[in-house]
């Protein structure tokens, strides 16, 4: 079996994901108050990263943590409506060249993975028209069906795209050398060195250094 693995913001779509969570939440006629919370409770990491005195991954996990503690008292169904309201947003950034890779993957009958730090309703909602077999993102923790913010939270980044991606494929043949990976980011190089055919697509300096250097294609 050949698997095709994409990756979501800045491949299949064309912008960030964060960004325009944070301005959904900024925004909002009914939440907007919650986006102070969220944004005193980032500011000390964020300024850490751009100071090179914080790890960017932890900075970004917190970010993550952050803006779901922001959403505490949502209901499954409100949470699930609130990432839709999102979703609708991103429908005319998907970048087109990627979608069109993503159907000629699902016609040749290969098997289409989505592989993302955003959380996984988001990327459900946004892709629910578009033929995925497996999405894997950061999982929302609930605790009788209520978003419990306290619990710990796996954000999906990394080498933990890769662990994900072998664990959801555990069991099947995987045909690596004739399978396709997509990634815009260097942080994507886990995932883009399991596949005999990584793809960086407009890809960031790091990772266009590495692709050229490789000979990898460049989309």
């Amino acid at each position: 079996m050949r698997v095709a693995i994409f990756d979501f913001d800045g491949t299949l779509y064309s912008k960030e994901t964060f960004q325009l969570m944070m301005d959904h939440l900024k925004k909002h006629p009914v939440h907007s108050a919650r986006y102070r919370q969220f944004y005193r409770a980032i500011i000390p990491s964020y300024i850490g990263s751009k100071l090179k005195i914080y790890p960017v991954k932890k900075m970004r996990a917190r970010s993550v943590e952050a803006y779901l503690a922001a959403l505490e008292t949502f209901s499954r169904p409100e949470l699930e409506s609130y990432f839709s309201e999102i979703a609708e947003k991103m429908h005319e950034d998907m970048n087109p060249n990627v979608m069109e890779r993503l159907k000629k993957h699902v016609a040749d009958q290969d098997y289409v993975m989505l592989v993302s730090g955003a959380f996984t309703p988001l990327l459900r909602a946004v892709t629910k028209e578009i033929p995925i077999e497996t999405i894997i993102g950061t999982e929302i923790p609930y605790k009788n069906n209520v978003l419990n913010h306290k619990a710990p939270l796996s954000h999906i980044q990394g080498k933990l795209k890769t662990e994900k991606i072998k664990a959801a494929l555990k069991g099947q043949e995987i045909d690596w050398k004739n399978s396709y990976a997509y990634g815009d980011s260097f942080s994507d190089l886990p995932v883009l060195e399991l596949v005999g055919h990584p793809v960086a697509v407009r890809p960031e300096p790091k990772l266009l250094t590495v692709a050229k250097q490789r000979h990898w294609e460049i989309l």
